[in-house]
C-alpha cells in the first residue's frame, strides 16, 4: 500500500476514536509529519500502525495518554529517530513542485498587476522592464528565503502540537510570521539594484511564463 492509500486509511480509521483519543493522536500526527527528512512511506505505516495501537486500547478502555504517555513529544521524536533519513526522489519532486509553484505565483501576480496598471495606478503602458541581472539574483535569494519561511512553519506547526493554544493568540503570531515572511521579500526587492540587459516584456507573456511554471509544478505534483 503506498502512502497516499495509506493517508486515505489513516482518514477512514481516526473516525472510531474519541474526541480526547482523536485530538491526541491527531497532534502526534502533525508532528510526525512535519518532520521535513523523512520518508513518507515509513511515516504513514507507523502512522497507521499507531493508529491501530490506539483503537485496539481504546476498545479496552484505555486512553491515548494510558498508550503513548504523558510526554507525546518525547515519543514522537524516538519513533522519528528510529525512521530512516535522507533525501528521497520524493523529496527532490517536492524540491521542483515548490520551485515551480513559487516562481509561478510571482510571475502570474506581476503579470496581473502589470496589466492593471493603466487602470489602477495610472501607467501609460501594459509592459515592464526587467533587468536581467537583477531578476536572476532576485530569484536566487528567493528561493532559499522562501525554504526558510517552508522550514520555520513547519517547526511553528511542531510547536503548536499538544499545546492548547487559543485563536486570538494564534491569529496573533501566524500575523507576527507574515509581515515577518513578507518583510524578508521586500527587503530583496529593495537591496538589489538594477544589473544586467535590460529586456521589457508585456504583461501577457509574464503571465504565460507563470502558467507554464504552474503547468510544470502540477506535473512534479502528479509525479509524487
Amino acid at each position: 500500500m503506498d502512502a497516499e492509500a495509506l493517508v486515505q486509511l489513516n482518514n477512514e480509521k481516526r473516525k472510531q476514536l474519541s474526541q480526547e483519543n482523536k485530538k491526541y493522536y491527531e497532534d502526534m500526527m502533525i508532528y510526525i509529519r512535519a518532520s521535513y527528512n523523512t520518508s513518507d512511506q515509513e511515516m504513514e505505516e507507523i502512522l497507521v500502525e499507531l493508529l491501530d495501537h490506539l483503537i485496539e486500547a481504546q476498545a479496552e478502555g484505555k486512553t491515548a495518554k494510558d498508550v503513548f504517555g504523558k510526554q507525546p513529544k518525547k515519543y514522537a521524536n524516538e519513533i522519528l529517530g528510529e525512521l530512516p533519513k535522507g533525501v528521497t526522489k520524493k523529496h527532490i519532486q517536492y524540491f521542483i513542485m515548490f520551485v515551480c509553484y513559487f516562481l509561478a505565483a510571482v510571475s502570474m501576480t506581476s503579470g496581473i498587476f502589470n496589466g492593471l496598471g493603466p487602470y489602477i495606478f495610472s501607467v501609460d503602458s501594459w509592459s515592464k522592464t526587467y533587468y536581467l541581472g537583477a531578476f536572476a539574483l532576485k530569484v536566487l535569494l528567493d528561493i532559499p528565503i522562501a525554504f526558510f519561511i517552508m522550514y520555520l512553519s513547519l517547526q511553528y506547526i511542531r510547536w503548536t502540537c499538544f499545546k492548547e493554544i487559543n485563536n486570538k493568540r494564534f491569529l496573533f503570531l501566524s500575523g507576527l510570521f507574515g509581515i515577518f515572511a513578507v518583510g524578508l521579500f521586500v527587503l530583496v526587492v529593495l537591496i538589489i539594484p538594477d544589473l544586467g540587459p535590460k529586456v521589457e516584456l508585456p504583461f501577457y507573456i509574464i503571465i504565460l511564463f507563470g502558467l507554464v511554471l504552474y503547468l510544470i509544478g502540477r506535473k512534479a505534483r502528479k509525479a509524487i
